[in-house]
């Protein structure tokens, strides 16, 4: 696994009416991944895009595309956002009847496959699929809302994450998402993230791209 520090911008901060011209903003500032939020209104409380957006979005993105559903039930819909395009699928392990049969189906049709913790779920939960997935996305915020304040007690559960992963040889990528910035990027890649979510502190900025680019400066200090 690469020590490089991958950014995925969230277009959930960006403006919906032009969501082409902040996908190009973000890549010509070096994205490595765009990220895709997909919420239902029942596993968190707020609706957002579902595989119209995410199709519309793989047409004119040069990047994989990184689509992470908050929704109940992905062991049915799944396969929606696979065949939208998307590049990486994250599902919750709290939100999946059977996450391992969601990993295959991900895998099986030749993608990424992750699995998303909430701030307040044990890490035990993903302890027997460390070694099926691609990614741990590790919330460090509630999710449903962005632009919320980092949970300072994240960065210990991504070091726990890191090491639960290097005791099993696994070393899965560990991506982080919530209250991401130039402060918080060091803390987080410190402790093991190598792939950071950040929405309004990019999309909220003046500058977009400017914004991206230093949270990557900050973040590329703390690789160890």
């Amino acid at each position: 696994m690469s020590d490089r520090v991958l950014m995925a911008p969230s277009v959930l901060s960006a403006d919906f009416t032009r969501l082409r011209e902040a996908v190009e903003v973000a890549e010509k500032a070096g994205a490595d991944l765009i990220h895709v939020d997909v919420m239902d209104g029942h596993f968190v409380p707020n609706l957002t895009v579902g595989p119209p957006v995410i199709q519309a979005l793989k047409r004119v993105t040069h990047v994989p595309l990184d689509v992470h559903l908050m929704i109940d039930d992905a062991d049915s819909t799944v396969q929606w956002y696979l065949d939208a395009g998307a590049d990486i699928v994250t599902v919750h392990v709290e939100a999946c009847y059977h996450v391992h049969r969601v990993v295959q189906a991900i895998h099986a049709a030749g993608r990424a496959a992750g699995v998303a913790l909430n701030p307040g779920t044990p890490l035990s939960a993903v302890e027997a699929i460390l070694g099926d997935v691609d990614v741990v996305l590790v919330m460090s915020v509630d999710p449903g809302f962005g632009g919320q304040r980092f949970i300072p007690a994240s960065a210990e559960r991504i070091r726990a994450v890191r090491d639960m992963s290097n005791r099993q040889g696994h070393h899965v990528r560990i991506a982080v998402d919530g209250g991401i910035d130039v402060a918080t990027a060091p803390l987080v890649v410190a402790a093991g993230a190598r792939v950071l979510v950040a929405g309004s502190a990019v999309f909220g900025a003046q500058d977009p791209g400017a914004a991206l680019s230093e949270i990557r400066a900050a973040a590329t200090t703390s690789v160890v």
